[in-house]
Protein backbone atom coordinates (compact mmCIF):
# COMPACT_ATOMS: atom_id res chain seq x y z
CA UNK A 1 0.00 0.00 0.00
CA UNK A 2 1.49 3.64 -1.06
CA UNK A 3 -0.61 6.64 0.90
CA UNK A 4 -0.25 9.29 -1.63
CA UNK A 5 -0.44 9.02 -5.64
CA UNK A 6 1.23 11.96 -6.63
CA UNK A 7 5.15 13.12 -7.37
CA UNK A 8 6.85 10.25 -5.57
CA UNK A 9 4.14 8.00 -5.00
CA UNK A 10 2.89 7.28 -8.30
CA UNK A 11 5.88 6.35 -9.50
CA UNK A 12 6.72 3.93 -6.70
CA UNK A 13 3.68 2.25 -7.02
CA UNK A 14 3.91 2.05 -10.97
CA UNK A 15 7.75 0.71 -10.22
CA UNK A 16 6.40 -1.74 -7.47
CA UNK A 17 3.50 -3.23 -9.88
CA UNK A 18 6.25 -3.69 -12.67
CA UNK A 19 8.54 -6.04 -10.09
CA UNK A 20 5.30 -8.31 -9.27
CA UNK A 21 3.65 -6.43 -6.05
CA UNK A 22 -0.05 -6.00 -5.93
CA UNK A 23 -0.25 -2.29 -4.68
CA UNK A 24 -3.20 -0.04 -3.42
CA UNK A 25 -2.35 3.26 -4.00
CA UNK A 26 -4.27 5.58 -1.78
CA UNK A 27 -4.80 9.48 -1.52
CA UNK A 28 -7.15 11.29 -0.38
CA UNK A 29 -7.96 13.56 -3.67
CA UNK A 30 -11.22 12.08 -5.45
CA UNK A 31 -10.81 14.13 -8.53
CA UNK A 32 -6.92 12.68 -8.65
CA UNK A 33 -8.19 8.93 -8.46
CA UNK A 34 -10.81 9.08 -10.42
CA UNK A 35 -8.31 10.02 -13.09
CA UNK A 36 -6.53 6.95 -12.39
CA UNK A 37 -9.22 4.99 -12.42
CA UNK A 38 -9.89 5.86 -16.14
CA UNK A 39 -6.26 5.47 -17.37
CA UNK A 40 -5.33 9.07 -16.85
CA UNK A 41 -2.04 9.79 -15.04
CA UNK A 42 -1.39 13.36 -12.66
CA UNK A 43 2.02 13.82 -13.43
CA UNK A 44 4.85 13.77 -16.48
CA UNK A 45 7.00 11.09 -15.05
CA UNK A 46 3.99 8.11 -15.73
CA UNK A 47 2.49 7.62 -18.89
CA UNK A 48 -1.01 6.78 -19.37
CA UNK A 49 0.06 3.97 -20.99
CA UNK A 50 1.83 2.79 -17.27
CA UNK A 51 -1.13 3.21 -15.51
CA UNK A 52 -3.60 1.69 -18.05
CA UNK A 53 -1.40 -1.39 -17.92
CA UNK A 54 -0.70 -1.58 -14.78
CA UNK A 55 -4.92 -1.52 -14.34
CA UNK A 56 -5.34 -3.61 -16.62
CA UNK A 57 -2.87 -6.46 -15.02
CA UNK A 58 -5.09 -6.05 -11.58
CA UNK A 59 -2.11 -5.43 -9.67
CA UNK A 60 -3.27 -1.47 -9.17
CA UNK A 61 -5.83 -0.34 -7.37
CA UNK A 62 -6.26 3.35 -7.21
CA UNK A 63 -8.38 4.04 -4.16
CA UNK A 64 -9.35 7.11 -2.24
CA UNK A 65 -11.89 4.82 0.52
CA UNK A 66 -9.92 3.48 3.79
CA UNK A 67 -11.88 0.43 3.66
CA UNK A 68 -10.37 -0.52 0.54
CA UNK A 69 -6.64 -0.54 2.69
CA UNK A 70 -6.75 -4.25 4.37
CA UNK A 71 -4.19 -6.79 4.32
CA UNK A 72 -1.66 -5.26 3.29
CA UNK A 73 2.28 -6.54 4.29
CA UNK A 74 4.31 -3.46 3.28
CA UNK A 75 2.36 0.37 3.56
CA UNK A 76 5.20 3.48 1.96
CA UNK A 77 4.01 7.01 3.22
CA UNK A 78 4.94 9.54 0.31
CA UNK A 79 3.12 12.80 1.31
CA UNK A 80 3.65 16.34 1.36
CA UNK A 81 5.17 17.78 4.06
CA UNK A 82 4.42 21.78 4.11
CA UNK A 83 5.06 25.09 6.22
CA UNK A 84 2.61 26.44 8.08
CA UNK A 85 3.09 29.80 9.03
CA UNK A 86 6.74 29.22 8.13
CA UNK A 87 7.10 26.10 10.49
CA UNK A 88 7.27 22.33 9.61
CA UNK A 89 3.64 20.78 8.93
CA UNK A 90 3.94 17.25 9.73
CA UNK A 91 -0.17 16.84 9.57
CA UNK A 92 -0.11 15.05 6.27
CA UNK A 93 2.24 12.61 8.06
CA UNK A 94 0.36 12.29 11.50
CA UNK A 95 -3.06 11.60 9.35
CA UNK A 96 -1.68 9.19 6.95
CA UNK A 97 -0.07 7.05 9.98
CA UNK A 98 -3.43 7.34 11.72
CA UNK A 99 -5.06 5.56 8.45
CA UNK A 100 -2.12 2.69 8.41
CA UNK A 101 -2.37 2.36 12.00
CA UNK A 102 -6.00 1.05 11.93
CA UNK A 103 -5.11 -1.89 9.92
CA UNK A 104 -2.15 -2.37 10.72
CA UNK A 105 -1.00 -6.12 11.52
CA UNK A 106 2.00 -8.03 13.55
CA UNK A 107 4.79 -8.58 10.74
CA UNK A 108 4.13 -5.61 8.58
CA UNK A 109 5.99 -3.05 7.13
CA UNK A 110 6.50 1.00 7.28
CA UNK A 111 8.14 2.97 5.23
CA UNK A 112 8.13 6.88 5.85
CA UNK A 113 9.71 8.26 2.26
CA UNK A 114 8.39 11.87 3.04
CA UNK A 115 10.96 14.67 3.46
CA UNK A 116 11.12 15.97 6.83
CA UNK A 117 13.18 17.05 10.18
CA UNK A 118 15.28 14.45 12.16
CA UNK A 119 13.06 13.17 14.67
CA UNK A 120 10.21 12.47 12.75
CA UNK A 121 9.87 9.09 12.01
CA UNK A 122 10.35 7.72 15.50
CA UNK A 123 9.05 10.72 18.04
CA UNK A 124 5.61 11.61 15.55
CA UNK A 125 5.27 8.57 13.06
CA UNK A 126 6.05 5.55 15.52
CA UNK A 127 3.77 6.70 18.82
CA UNK A 128 0.97 7.24 16.08
CA UNK A 129 1.53 3.14 15.15
CA UNK A 130 1.88 1.96 18.26
CA UNK A 131 -1.29 3.82 19.63
CA UNK A 132 -3.82 3.42 16.84
CA UNK A 133 -2.64 -0.09 16.42
CA UNK A 134 -2.02 -1.40 19.80
CA UNK A 135 1.24 -3.04 18.55
CA UNK A 136 4.89 -2.23 19.61
CA UNK A 137 7.00 -1.46 17.01
CA UNK A 138 10.18 -3.25 16.55
CA UNK A 139 8.27 -6.45 18.21
CA UNK A 140 4.83 -6.36 16.79
CA UNK A 141 5.92 -4.73 13.01
CA UNK A 142 9.01 -2.91 11.67
CA UNK A 143 9.56 0.90 10.88
CA UNK A 144 12.13 2.71 8.53
CA UNK A 145 12.48 5.71 6.84
CA UNK A 146 13.87 5.95 3.04
CA UNK A 147 13.87 9.66 1.99
CA UNK A 148 12.16 10.29 -1.57
CA UNK A 149 15.18 11.20 -4.53
CA UNK A 150 12.65 11.71 -6.98
CA UNK A 151 13.58 14.24 -9.53
CA UNK A 152 10.77 15.47 -11.69
CA UNK A 153 11.49 15.30 -15.53
CA UNK A 154 14.97 13.43 -14.84
CA UNK A 155 14.87 10.84 -17.76
CA UNK A 156 18.90 10.11 -16.89
CA UNK A 157 18.56 9.77 -13.02
CA UNK A 158 15.25 7.90 -12.81
CA UNK A 159 13.20 6.30 -9.58
CA UNK A 160 14.95 2.80 -10.56
CA UNK A 161 18.59 3.99 -10.96
CA UNK A 162 19.05 7.05 -8.55
CA UNK A 163 21.03 5.20 -5.22
CA UNK A 164 18.42 4.39 -2.57
CA UNK A 165 19.18 6.12 1.42
CA UNK A 166 17.20 3.20 3.25
CA UNK A 167 17.54 2.94 7.71
CA UNK A 168 15.50 1.29 10.15
CA UNK A 169 14.25 1.39 13.78
CA UNK A 170 16.09 -1.63 14.40
CA UNK A 171 17.88 -4.45 12.58
CA UNK A 172 14.81 -6.47 11.58
CA UNK A 173 13.96 -3.06 10.50
CA UNK A 174 17.03 -2.61 8.32
CA UNK A 175 16.82 -5.77 6.60
CA UNK A 176 13.16 -5.71 5.63
CA UNK A 177 13.53 -2.32 4.17
CA UNK A 178 16.71 -3.31 2.14
CA UNK A 179 14.80 -5.82 1.08
CA UNK A 180 12.21 -4.23 -0.31
CA UNK A 181 14.29 -1.79 -1.84
CA UNK A 182 16.34 -3.88 -3.63
CA UNK A 183 13.39 -5.18 -5.58
CA UNK A 184 12.83 -1.83 -6.86
CA UNK A 185 16.27 0.00 -7.13
CA UNK A 186 19.53 -0.59 -8.55
CA UNK A 187 21.37 0.47 -5.59
CA UNK A 188 20.49 0.48 -1.70
CA UNK A 189 22.51 2.68 0.41
CA UNK A 190 21.96 1.97 4.33
CA UNK A 191 21.96 4.08 6.59
CA UNK A 192 23.60 3.60 10.29
CA UNK A 193 20.61 5.72 11.76
CA UNK A 194 17.31 6.94 10.69
CA UNK A 195 17.77 10.46 12.16
CA UNK A 196 21.16 10.25 10.00
CA UNK A 197 19.23 9.41 6.88
CA UNK A 198 16.20 12.37 7.62
CA UNK A 199 19.50 14.57 7.90
CA UNK A 200 20.97 13.65 4.94
CA UNK A 201 17.98 14.59 3.20
CA UNK A 202 17.55 17.62 4.24
CA UNK A 203 21.73 18.34 3.98
CA UNK A 204 20.94 17.70 0.16
CA UNK A 205 18.34 19.99 -0.95
CA UNK A 206 20.13 22.57 1.31
CA UNK A 207 23.37 21.68 0.16
CA UNK A 208 21.43 22.48 -3.71
CA UNK A 209 19.38 26.11 -2.10
CA UNK A 210 22.69 27.45 -0.70
CA UNK A 211 24.58 26.87 -3.80
CA UNK A 212 21.94 28.69 -5.93
CA UNK A 213 21.19 31.46 -3.64
CA UNK A 214 24.86 32.22 -3.26
CA UNK A 215 24.95 32.43 -7.37
CA UNK A 216 22.18 34.40 -7.43
CA UNK A 217 23.90 37.51 -5.25
CA UNK A 218 26.78 37.03 -7.43
CA UNK A 219 25.10 37.77 -10.29
CA UNK A 220 23.43 40.87 -9.01
CA UNK A 221 26.56 41.91 -7.93
CA UNK A 222 28.21 41.11 -11.20
CA UNK A 223 25.97 42.71 -12.98
CA UNK A 224 26.11 45.88 -11.43
CA UNK A 225 30.05 45.28 -12.26
CA UNK A 226 29.22 44.75 -15.91
CA UNK A 227 31.14 41.32 -15.42
CA UNK A 228 29.26 38.52 -17.76
CA UNK A 229 28.39 36.14 -15.17
CA UNK A 230 28.02 33.45 -17.23
CA UNK A 231 31.37 33.83 -18.58
CA UNK A 232 32.73 33.52 -15.05
CA UNK A 233 30.95 30.72 -14.80
CA UNK A 234 32.01 28.86 -17.47
CA UNK A 235 35.76 29.52 -16.94
CA UNK A 236 35.78 28.58 -13.29
CA UNK A 237 33.95 25.23 -14.25
CA UNK A 238 37.45 24.63 -15.93
CA UNK A 239 38.73 23.50 -12.80
CA UNK A 240 38.66 20.30 -12.43
CA UNK A 241 38.69 19.85 -8.53
CA UNK A 242 37.06 21.92 -5.60
CA UNK A 243 34.48 23.12 -7.42
CA UNK A 244 30.89 22.58 -8.60
CA UNK A 245 29.16 24.96 -11.36
CA UNK A 246 25.19 26.74 -9.84
CA UNK A 247 23.88 28.56 -12.07
CA UNK A 248 21.63 31.76 -11.72
CA UNK A 249 17.96 32.02 -11.92
CA UNK A 250 14.49 33.57 -10.68
CA UNK A 251 14.78 31.66 -7.48
CA UNK A 252 14.35 28.52 -6.36
CA UNK A 253 11.16 26.22 -6.61
CA UNK A 254 9.18 23.07 -5.75
CA UNK A 255 8.28 21.41 -3.05
CA UNK A 256 11.83 20.94 -1.80
CA UNK A 257 14.46 23.16 -2.23
CA UNK A 258 11.74 26.56 -1.07
CA UNK A 259 10.97 24.12 1.75
CA UNK A 260 13.27 21.23 3.14
CA UNK A 261 15.97 23.99 4.28
CA UNK A 262 13.34 25.30 6.67
CA UNK A 263 12.50 22.09 8.49
CA UNK A 264 16.49 21.79 9.02
CA UNK A 265 16.35 25.49 10.52
CA UNK A 266 13.81 24.77 12.46
CA UNK A 267 14.38 21.99 14.23
CA UNK A 268 17.64 23.76 14.90
CA UNK A 269 16.32 26.19 17.01
CA UNK A 270 14.10 23.46 18.66
CA UNK A 271 16.58 21.66 19.96
CA UNK A 272 19.43 24.88 20.80
CA UNK A 273 17.41 27.80 20.25
CA UNK A 274 19.28 29.11 18.03
CA UNK A 275 18.28 29.61 13.93
CA UNK A 276 20.52 28.78 11.06
CA UNK A 277 21.55 32.18 10.33
CA UNK A 278 23.76 30.47 6.77
CA UNK A 279 20.10 28.70 5.53
CA UNK A 280 18.02 31.89 6.66
CA UNK A 281 20.38 34.16 4.59
CA UNK A 282 20.16 31.60 1.28
CA UNK A 283 16.26 31.73 1.51
CA UNK A 284 16.25 35.68 1.71
CA UNK A 285 18.31 36.14 -1.33
CA UNK A 286 15.95 33.68 -3.40
CA UNK A 287 13.04 34.92 -2.45
CA UNK A 288 14.15 38.59 -3.19
CA UNK A 289 15.39 37.30 -6.63
CA UNK A 290 11.29 37.24 -8.77
CA UNK A 291 11.47 41.04 -7.37
CA UNK A 292 15.17 41.76 -8.92
CA UNK A 293 14.29 40.39 -12.42
CA UNK A 294 11.12 42.53 -12.26
CA UNK A 295 13.56 45.67 -11.24
CA UNK A 296 15.54 44.94 -13.89
CA UNK A 297 13.00 44.75 -16.18
CA UNK A 298 11.47 47.67 -15.41
CA UNK A 299 14.54 49.52 -15.96
CA UNK A 300 15.46 48.02 -19.60
CA UNK A 301 11.97 48.62 -20.68
CA UNK A 302 12.68 52.56 -19.74
CA UNK A 303 16.20 52.30 -21.43
CA UNK A 304 13.69 51.61 -24.55
CA UNK A 305 11.59 54.68 -23.89
CA UNK A 306 8.58 52.11 -22.42
CA UNK A 307 6.96 52.54 -18.97
CA UNK A 308 5.94 48.85 -17.36
CA UNK A 309 2.45 49.96 -16.83
CA UNK A 310 0.75 48.61 -20.10
CA UNK A 311 3.75 47.10 -21.59
CA UNK A 312 3.25 43.82 -22.86
CA UNK A 313 5.24 41.25 -21.69
CA UNK A 314 5.52 37.54 -22.73
CA UNK A 315 6.53 35.31 -20.33
CA UNK A 316 8.27 31.68 -21.87
CA UNK A 317 7.93 29.31 -18.72
CA UNK A 318 6.32 28.45 -15.75
CA UNK A 319 7.47 25.54 -14.39
CA UNK A 320 10.20 25.69 -11.49
CA UNK A 321 12.35 23.85 -13.73
CA UNK A 322 13.25 22.39 -17.30
CA UNK A 323 10.94 20.07 -19.20
CA UNK A 324 8.70 19.48 -16.24
CA UNK A 325 5.01 20.63 -15.83
CA UNK A 326 6.02 21.11 -11.82
CA UNK A 327 4.52 25.00 -10.73
CA UNK A 328 4.82 24.24 -7.34
CA UNK A 329 6.25 27.56 -5.45
CA UNK A 330 7.81 27.97 -8.76
CA UNK A 331 9.62 31.54 -9.02
CA UNK A 332 8.28 32.49 -12.40
CA UNK A 333 4.44 32.77 -11.00
CA UNK A 334 5.95 35.06 -7.98
CA UNK A 335 7.65 37.71 -11.21
CA UNK A 336 3.97 37.37 -13.08
CA UNK A 337 2.27 38.66 -10.09
CA UNK A 338 4.70 41.12 -9.67
CA UNK A 339 4.82 42.27 -13.33
CA UNK A 340 0.97 42.21 -13.27
CA UNK A 341 1.32 44.74 -10.13
CA UNK A 342 3.30 46.80 -12.27
CA UNK A 343 0.19 47.64 -14.52
CA UNK A 344 1.95 45.22 -17.45
CA UNK A 345 -0.12 43.05 -19.58
CA UNK A 346 1.49 39.81 -19.65
CA UNK A 347 0.89 36.71 -21.59
CA UNK A 348 2.59 33.39 -20.29
CA UNK A 349 3.55 30.57 -22.63
CA UNK A 350 4.64 27.13 -21.46
CA UNK A 351 4.07 23.85 -23.95
CA UNK A 352 4.30 21.78 -20.55
CA UNK A 353 2.28 23.33 -17.66
CA UNK A 354 -1.25 21.79 -18.39
CA UNK A 355 -3.37 24.21 -15.77
CA UNK A 356 -2.05 27.21 -13.93
CA UNK A 357 -4.65 28.61 -10.66
CA UNK A 358 -3.33 32.13 -11.05
CA UNK A 359 -5.28 35.23 -12.47
CA UNK A 360 -4.43 38.21 -13.65
CA UNK A 361 -2.82 37.04 -17.08
CA UNK A 362 -3.09 35.23 -20.45
CA UNK A 363 -1.73 31.78 -20.20
CA UNK A 364 -1.09 29.83 -23.59
CA UNK A 365 0.32 26.51 -25.05
CA UNK A 366 1.53 27.98 -27.89
CA UNK A 367 3.56 30.83 -28.54
CA UNK A 368 2.54 32.51 -32.04
CA UNK A 369 4.47 34.37 -34.06
CA UNK A 370 1.74 37.66 -33.59
CA UNK A 371 2.63 37.43 -29.83
CA UNK A 372 6.35 37.60 -29.86
CA UNK A 373 5.85 40.76 -32.44
CA UNK A 374 3.40 42.63 -30.13
CA UNK A 375 5.21 42.25 -27.15
CA UNK A 376 7.81 44.73 -25.34
CA UNK A 377 9.68 42.49 -23.98
CA UNK A 378 9.94 38.42 -23.59
CA UNK A 379 11.24 37.34 -20.64
CA UNK A 380 12.61 33.89 -20.14
CA UNK A 381 12.40 32.23 -17.09
CA UNK A 382 12.62 28.75 -17.95
CA UNK A 383 14.58 27.05 -20.59
CA UNK A 384 12.20 24.36 -21.45
CA UNK A 385 13.28 22.52 -24.64
CA UNK A 386 11.39 22.14 -27.72
CA UNK A 387 10.42 26.00 -27.54
CA UNK A 388 11.51 27.79 -31.49
CA UNK A 389 14.20 30.19 -29.77
CA UNK A 390 15.19 30.97 -33.39
CA UNK A 391 11.34 32.50 -33.89
CA UNK A 392 11.94 33.99 -30.16
CA UNK A 393 14.91 35.37 -31.38
CA UNK A 394 13.73 36.57 -34.81
CA UNK A 395 10.38 37.90 -33.65
CA UNK A 396 11.12 39.90 -30.25
CA UNK A 397 12.31 43.68 -29.96
CA UNK A 398 13.74 42.63 -26.84
CA UNK A 399 14.83 39.22 -24.96
CA UNK A 400 15.59 39.53 -21.35
CA UNK A 401 16.89 35.61 -20.73
CA UNK A 402 17.20 34.82 -17.44
CA UNK A 403 18.17 31.33 -18.33
CA UNK A 404 21.15 32.25 -21.05
CA UNK A 405 19.54 30.22 -23.51
CA UNK A 406 19.23 32.35 -26.71
CA UNK A 407 21.69 33.92 -28.29
CA UNK A 408 21.20 38.01 -30.36
CA UNK A 409 21.43 41.71 -30.86
CA UNK A 410 18.29 41.87 -28.54
CA UNK A 411 19.03 40.10 -25.62
CA UNK A 412 20.35 40.69 -22.35
CA UNK A 413 21.23 38.50 -19.77
CA UNK A 414 20.26 38.30 -15.90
Amino acid sequence: MIIGQGYVGLPLAMRCVEVGYKVIGYDTDDSKIGALKDGVSPIDDVTNDQVTSALSSTSYIPTSAQDDLKDFDIAVITVPTPLRDDRPDTSFIEIAGSTIAKHLRSGSLVVLESTSYPGTTEEILRPILEKGSGLTCGLDFSLGFSPERIDPGNKSWTLRTTPKLISGVDEKSIKKVQEFYKQIVDNVVVSAGIREAEFAKLLENTYRQVNIALVNELAVHAHALKIDIWEVIRIAATKPFGYAPFYPGPGVGGHCLPIDPEYLSWKFAQNSGQNSDFIKLATTVNKRMPSYVVQRLVRALSDRGKNIKNSKVLVIGLSYKKNSSDVRESPALDVIKNLVNHGADVIAYDPFVRVVNQSGFTFSHRLEASDLKKSDAVLILTNHDGVDYEEVVRSAKYIFDIRHCVVGHNVEYL
